[in-house]
């Protein structure tokens, strides 16, 4: 999604001791600590995308935490359109992706991030992958990375959306252990991506990207070389697949980001549920939502980008908003609470990773 711009978990116990022990090798200017609610269960983390930080809100939406002091600071003690983040133990990894020309006022011609971080809750940088306003595809190089999760064995999978891969880098080394797509390479073949915009690590072991401008999520296996075991496209009616994610019930949750839509879909490709966001009142014509992720009270929740929203909405055959955070269609920046936001990209809810990661 980030080449389109606006037009176009837990970890187990042992993982969280080793990474609470791994000393801080940046420091970075402190996050907001409002009051002693960070990391509870049922917060939100938000990526606000163009006011370059990451916010963590209670469910009210006072923002208790955030990392980057907003849409002036694109520097490197801070994170420049940050994409991604999920929350690791008391530890945050999240995505600089950059800023594109002329999406903030400060980036008229862009501003390059290009690393993947892991924050502790005092704003220290204990691990980077990517090199700040660098970009490649060399050693410990990213290209637009969109987004990361962090794996029970302590590796990081990073989708590497300008470099066309899927890349599991190993945090003692930062040596990339598994790969799926060929750098700089746009195709549709085996081991080949176009923009691919996420990827998760499935319960049977394999890994599921979202393939963006292929139209597609595709189940590949985890092993060297790779294997497309399952490809779905709600039968061919997706456009823009942002993220896709695996739901116990088997069936796959894609955000069908071009057609503003949130897809369910079966085992063999059948479309059992949608929402489209674009259908409320006051919306942008095209929001390009980025992430849908099924909670466990069985909604979901949904950073319907353009829209500058964060949404909850039911899973029912009529679906109904049951909490929003952000003005629909009008961007801001607010230093204490989600009332505004700028292109929100990813919200996860603390301690509801459905669908997503296992620990």
């Amino acid at each position: 999604m980030r080449l389109q711009w606006k037009n176009t978990f837990l970890a187990i116990a042992v993982v969280f001791l080793a990474l609470a022990a791994f000393p801080s090798v940046f420091a970075t200017s402190a996050p907001m600590i409002t009051n002693g609610t960070f990391n509870q269960p049922g917060n939100i983390l938000i990526t606000d995308q163009f006011n370059n930080r990451v916010i963590e809100i209670s469910p009210s939406g006072s923002i208790v935490w955030q990392f980057g002091n907003g849409p002036g600071d694109t520097s490197a003690n801070a994170i420049a359109g940050t994409n991604d983040a999920e929350r690791v133990g008391s530890l945050t990894l999240m995505s600089g992706t950059g800023v594109p020309p002329g999406a903030t006022p400060n980036c008229k011609a862009g501003c390059v991030d290009n690393r993947v971080l892991l924050v502790d809750q005092g704003g220290n940088i204990v691990w980077q992958y990517g090199q700040f306003g660098v970009t490649g595809f060399g050693a410990n190089q990213l290209n637009t990375p969109v987004q990361n999760t962090f794996l029970p064995n302590g590796n990081v999978l990073i989708t590497d959306q300008g470099n066309e891969r899927i890349i599991e880098v190993q945090r003692s080394n930062n040596a990339i252990v598994w790969q799926y797509g060929q750098n700089g390479v746009v195709g549709i073949a085996r081991n080949q991506l176009n923009n691919p915009n996420a990827a998760e690590l499935l319960p049977n072991g394999h890994i599921l990207i979202s393939d963006e401008n292929n139209n597609r999520a595709i189940e590949v296996t985890h092993t060297t070389p790779s294997h497309i075991v399952a490809t779905f496209t709600a039968h061919g009616t997706v456009s823009g697949v942002a993220f896709a994610s695996r739901l116990s019930n088997g069936d796959t949750l894609i955000t069908d980001s071009n057609n503003a839509r949130i897809v369910e879909v079966d085992a063999k490709d059948n479309p059992v549920w949608q929402y489209f966001t674009n259908t409320r009142s006051g919306s942008n014509s095209s929001p390009l939502p980025t992430r849908a992720v099924r909670l466990a009270n069985g909604d979901t929740l949904i950073s319907d980008q353009f829209n500058d929203q964060v949404i909850e909405v039911t899973t029912t055959t009529n679906p109904t908003i049951v909490a929003s955070y952000g003005i629909i269609n009008s961007s801001g920046y607010s230093p204490s609470n989600a009332s505004v936001m700028n292109a929100p990209y990813s919200a996860y809810v603390i301690g509801d990773y459905t669908g997503l990661t296992v620990p």
